[in-house]
């Protein structure tokens, strides 16, 4: 092989490593921005008045809301009792071998702590998030509410609120203070989680604007 070839094919290698190194750090950067987001969107709290909260769901045990919806149904409870909300929408489909809909085992939550039926609307279609505010504003519009506070786990709520924003919908932050999500063991697989669907879900959006709408 000549001098001239083993030269390029040097070459070759080290824009091959250049770019290479130039795509990790991109990978690097890109994950740790939208980490920082997430976090840092976390700690946002825009506790006011609305019409409705909006409590998302996040699965049943039986016919019971999970350790994690519990504390969510309690927060959209307290937002409640405290005139912060006059209504209350639960949302959530039925899950794989689930005895009943998660909005169903919120709302029976919810009567049982004693608020009263008529202030809770379910919606019991959506298996993802997206599909949670996707109905839920559909039932806001149907009975006429015009804005709600969304109530979930702190880490989820930059995805929350990016998806109501995307529907229209005039929302606010209202992060549950009891989330179950508090040590390291628990937060980090949380955020791991969210960090994923976070990313994906603001790839389907540039994919939706381009070439769908």
């Amino acid at each position: 092989m000549s001098a001239l070839h083993r030269n390029g094919d040097c070459g070759m290698k080290g824009k091959k490593k250049y770019w290479l190194s130039g795509m990790l750090l991109l990978c690097f950067l890109y994950i740790l921005i939208h980490t920082w987001q997430i976090v840092s969107y976390s700690r946002k709290n825009e506790l006011q008045e609305a019409d409705v909260a909006i409590v998302l769901g996040a699965g049943v045990i039986g016919k019971e809301p999970s350790p994690v919806f519990v504390e969510r149904i309690r927060h959209g409870i307290w937002l409640y009792e405290n005139g912060y909300v006059r209504a209350l929408i639960m949302t959530g489909g039925y899950g794989e071998d689930a005895l009943c809909s998660e909005a169903y085992a919120a709302k029976t939550y919810a009567v049982s702590q004693g608020v009263p039926e008529e202030d809770i609307y379910i919606e019991e279609k959506s298996r993802i998030t997206q599909e949670n505010i996707c109905y839920a504003k559909e039932l806001m519009t149907e009975h006429g509410f015009t804005d709600a506070l969304v109530v979930s786990d702190p880490l989820h709520m930059k995805r929350a609120m990016l998806m109501a924003a995307d529907y229209g919908l005039e929302a606010y932050t209202s992060p549950t203070p009891t989330t179950r999500f508090i040590s390291p063991k628990t937060k980090l697989p949380f955020l791991a989680r969210e960090l994923f669907f976070y990313s994906g879900y603001r790839i389907y959006r540039i994919f939706h604007v381009f070439f769908v709408s």
